[in-house]
C-alpha cells in the first residue's frame, strides 16, 4: 500500500514563494499520474495542478504562470514550486494518486503580510 506525505508548507507574505514536497512511501515502484489539490476553510476541494508518469503537466488558470510541477521519479518524489503566492492561494495542500484514490495528509499554506 502506497501512502504520500507532504511537507514545505508555511506562513508566507504576499509574492512569496514556497516549495512544496510529495514523498511516496511504502511499496511502490515507480509514481503514476499525480496531482496537486487544496481546499480553504469553507470551500471544496480544487485542482492545482497535475503531471503525468513522463512529465507532461496542466494547471489551474488561477495558478497557471506562477506555479510549476515537477517530479523525480527515482526518489519517488513529486514537488509544487509555487511563486508569486496570493492570499487567496490560503489552503491547505494535498497531492494524490487519483486513479487509485490515494491522498496524503495535507500541508498548510498561509499567505498573510
Amino acid at each position: 500500500q502506497a501512502h504520500l506525505v507532504e511537507s514545505g508548507g508555511g506562513l508566507v507574505q504576499p509574492g512569496g514563494s514556497l516549495r512544496l514536497s510529495c514523498a511516496a512511501t511504502g511499496v511502490v515502484f515507480n509514481i503514476p499520474a499525480m496531482g496537486w489539490y487544496r481546499q480553504a476553510p469553507e470551500k471544496q476541494r480544487e485542482f492545482v495542478a497535475r503531471i503525468s508518469r513522463y512529465g507532461s503537466t496542466i494547471y489551474a488558470d488561477s495558478v497557471k504562470g506562477r506555479f510549476t510541477i515537477s517530479r523525480d521519479n527515482a526518489k519517488k518524489m513529486v514537488y509544487l514550486q509555487m511563486n508569486e503566492l496570493k492570499s487567496e492561494d490560503t489552503a491547505v495542500y494535498y497531492c494524490a494518486i487519483e486513479a487509485q484514490g490515494i491522498w496524503g495528509q495535507g500541508t498548510q499554506v498561509t499567505v498573510s503580510s
